[in-house]
């Protein structure tokens, strides 16, 4: 079905004259909750959530229609511009909260969503309730959920002794990182009930004493298309599946119903303010291993998705909300901060008094970083989610336009643009005198000439999926090869001169990095490995990369962990970043367990290791704004 033959059946969704009454008088109305629609253009998403468009139109009783979360399959403009002219298509007034899908492949680092939808947060009242609903990220990272820092403190803006009831795609327990900071703020808000999605099923649930439900979703997968009513009456809420079979609806009995009561926060928090049911590795740990040290640690008040650049006496890194940040590495103050009109998922590079970027609102900026004034700003097509690298004065960065670009640094002019490329791009390249490579959303690893922008090959990863792409690895070379970390669980090994893939190497999502030693190629797995092999290894084309050939493979103490974070290694330990906020450190020649250390809850971003006051250091951050520096 094509987009406008989906927009000429919409047309016709035509809506009842009277056909319902507002709720903010009443102390009894139901209202429509649609979980899970993942519409993608070509699929039949589209057509199971028209079907339930064109039911609640026709449902006489409906006061209102709330989405809790993964509207789109994969968060592009085509398929957020889509959704939203399929709710517009709604006689009801609609309410949209952003879910994962939406969220980690977004081209436009979620910018899209708001300029189409006008909104990040929701909050209304109907029949003497508020509603409040917010999105959990994660911010353009795979991990667990993580309601934003900005969020959060969105939340503690809003006045408590008023009822309500809280939207988020998310469950409220550990699949959210910060769940309890944010079932404590919902309790002082006088929350009394939380719905969501997620999970694609009608479950009950409890969130450290607030009760809750998770819904099913909206597509026929499986069963017919269908959403879910929400009854009010008082102080009683129920739940109830409504199925549609052609043009007929068949309503089920409620499947689940509470008493909507106050709930009091009776749960004890330690002195770092983790619940006794956090279930990961906790802030004693810190305690156990105390010869890494915090020279200083602070938060930044937002949200943190890249890395830094550092020089001399100072760090550089953005906060993902729009700001580009220069702190003191002594002490962390800040010394200057400068404010863009979009979002900021790009790690800097530095090169003298250079200091380059993208940008979400589709600019390449390049700072004084002595002062952060304007040097320059390059306009592309759409978002620039990509890092940079330079080199030999010229600018390296992919964006979300469909190009590749070589800027001069100095000026800002564009060298050359690549205008080949599938997907979009959110990482580093690699770089060096004969070949530029990065990868894509679009399930591609480009190799192109640096003087030129020729292409030397394009290698697909060969999955049906967007979501099996090379976009998040941090391309390694090595003897010849090229290596990457895709999210089927492999390393794939590519000849650097053809772009042939030689041998793949089971175990790995994202998260790699080449030794110091320049031969040895580190990996980190889902479920609580990493291992190590040797780049130079024979292996015969095709063939199965035997567990005989690697260096190591040990117990890495993460558990399940799925951060995309580049690992690192120095002067002999290997550094492993967490999704959980650990940072966990082994011995590079055979894996042995070294320490831990706990930075935060949430995702940890690039290391930068750095010599400070005559020891080795690391400068570290989290997504949820936490910045530190430790020494070793």
């Amino acid at each position: 079905m094509t987009f406008r033959s989906i927009m000429m059946s919409l047309a016709v969704m035509i809506c009842p004259a009277g056909a319902f009454a507002s709720a903010q008088q009443q102390d009894h109305f139901r209202f429509a909750f649609i979980a899970d629609t993942h519409i993608a253009l070509g699929s039949s998403s589209v057509a199971d959530l028209s079907a339930c468009i064109r039911d609640i139109n026709a449902y006489d009783s409906l006061d209102f229609v709330i989405f809790g979360g993964d509207v789109t399959n994969f968060g592009s403009d085509d398929e957020i511009r889509l959704a939203k002219s399929m709710t517009d298509s709604i006689c009801r007034p609609v309410y949209v909260v952003q879910g994962n899908h939406d969220a980690n492949w977004s081209e436009s680092g979620c910018g899209t969503f708001k300029d189409v939808f006008g909104y990040e947060h929701v909050l209304f009242r109907a029949g003497g309730w508020r509603f409040i609903g917010c999105n959990s990220g994660p911010d353009m990272r795979m991990a667990p959920g993580l309601v934003p820092r900005e969020t959060m403190e969105w939340l503690s803006e809003q006045e408590s002794g008023e009822k309500t009831i809280f939207i988020n795609h998310y469950p409220m327990d550990s699949s959210v990182l910060n769940y309890f900071d944010v079932t404590r703020e919902l309790k002082r808000l006088d929350t009394r009930m939380v719905i969501g999605g997620h999970l694609h099923a009608d479950r009950t649930k409890n969130y450290q004493g607030i009760p809750a439900v998770v819904c099913r979703s909206a597509l026929s997968s499986g069963r017919t298309p269908g959403y879910t009513v929400v009854k009010i009456d008082g102080d009683r809420i129920s739940f109830s599946e409504r199925r549609l079979y052609g043009q007929t609806a068949v309503e089920l009995e409620p499947w689940a119903s509470f008493d909507l009561v106050p709930v009091k926060d009776t749960v004890r928090y330690d002195s770092h303010g983790l619940p006794a049911d956090y279930p990961w590795m906790r802030y004693d740990v810190n305690d156990e291993f105390p010869q890494v040290r915090e020279v200083w640690k602070k938060n930044f008040g937002a949200n943190i998705a890249a890395g830094f650049a550092v020089n001399k006496d100072n760090a550089f890194f953005p906060l993902a909300c729009g700001a580009m940040l220069s702190v003191s590495l002594k002490d962390g103050s800040v010394k200057w901060r400068k404010d863009f009109p979009g979002k900021i998922y790009s790690t800097p590079a530095l090169s003298g008094k250079y200091l380059v970027f993208g940008c979400s609102d589709g600019n390449i900026y390049a700072l004084n970083a002595s002062d952060g004034t304007l040097k320059w700003k390059y306009k592309t097509g759409k978002a620039v989610l990509a890092s940079p690298v330079i080199m030999d004065g010229k600018v390296f960065i992919g964006g979300s336009d469909g190009a590749f670009r070589c800027i001069e640094l100095k000026t800002g002019n564009a060298v050359w643009t690549y205008g080949n490329v599938e997907g979009h791009a959110v990482s580093t390249p690699y770089a060096d005198r004969d070949r530029v490579i990065f990868g894509t959303w679009g399930g591609k690893l480009y190799s192109l000439d640096p003087e030129t922008g020729r292409e030397n090959w394009v290698w697909s990863v060969g999955k049906a999926s967007k979501m099996y792409s090379p976009a998040s690895t941090l391309p390694l070379y090595s003897s010849g090869r090229v290596f990457v970390a895709v999210p089927d669980r492999q390393v794939y090994a590519i000849d650097a001169s053809t772009g042939r893939c030689l041998f793949t190497v089971k175990g790995g999502r994202d998260a790699i990095c080449l030794g110091s030693d320049g031969r040895t190629v580190y990996s980190k797995e889902m479920f609580g490995r990493a291992y190590a092999f040797p780049a130079d290894v024979n292996v015969s084309s095709g063939a199965a990369f035997p567990d005989s050939c690697k260096t190591w493979v040990a117990d890495n103490h993460a558990g399940y962990d799925i951060a995309p974070t580049a690992l690192s290694e120095k002067d002999g330990v290997l550094y492993i970043p967490t999704d959980k906020g650990n940072i966990i450190a082994l011995r590079a020649s055979d894996g042995t367990f070294l320490w831990a250390h706990k930075l935060s809850v949430a995702l940890v971003n690039p290391l930068r290791h750095l010599v400070f006051a005559g020891k080795n250091a690391i400068l570290a951050s989290a997504m949820d704004g936490t910045v530190a520096l430790m020494s070793e």
